[in-house]
């Protein structure tokens, strides 16, 4: 072979094979309002953690309840804590019924809070399968607001 094919050759064997474009899926927003009902359980799995039930009625964008529950450590009088939750949603979003769990993973220390809450992977059911995405929480003035950024396939 040619050193000019040879060469040749070897480029097409290096590069990338084009790749099918996959569908850009677009990102939906929603927003709105809720209230929460927290309860402890008992008893506590361990010293210095605590269980509750966290049930939500969310209104706005999304039109739903939830029902879960919450494990918490630290100490949040002195500003130090954390949680981890799982709660399962069950509503409307976006003219869409059906249902999908939100994991939450929250610390508070010195330099602030930090809380992430995301859809968790291949919980959506009903019109909600495939559902994706971050609910973001904020409280202002003692009311409990959130904004859902979401795909759905």
């Amino acid at each position: 072979m040619p050193l000019a094919s040879t060469i040749l050759f070897a480029l097409m064997l290096a590069a990338p094979q084009a790749a099918a474009q996959p569908k850009e899926i677009p990102v939906h927003h929603a927003h709105g309002s809720f209230t929460v009902d927290v309860h402890p359980l008992t008893p506590a799995p361990a010293e210095g953690i605590g269980r509750f039930t966290i049930n939500k009625t969310i209104r706005g964008d999304l039109e739903a309840t939830t029902i879960g529950e919450m494990f918490t450590g630290g100490d949040p009088r002195q500003g130090v804590a954390g949680y981890v939750a799982i709660e399962v949603v069950t509503g409307t979003l976006g003219g869409k019924h059906g249902s999908f769990a939100l994991q939450h993973f929250a610390t508070m220390d010195g330099a602030g809070p930090k809380m992430q809450v995301i859809v968790v992977p291949g919980s959506g059911s009903g019109e909600l399968k495939g559902i994706e995405g971050v609910f973001t929480i904020r409280i202002e003035s003692g009311q409990h607001f959130y904004d859902f950024d979401y795909t759905l396939p």
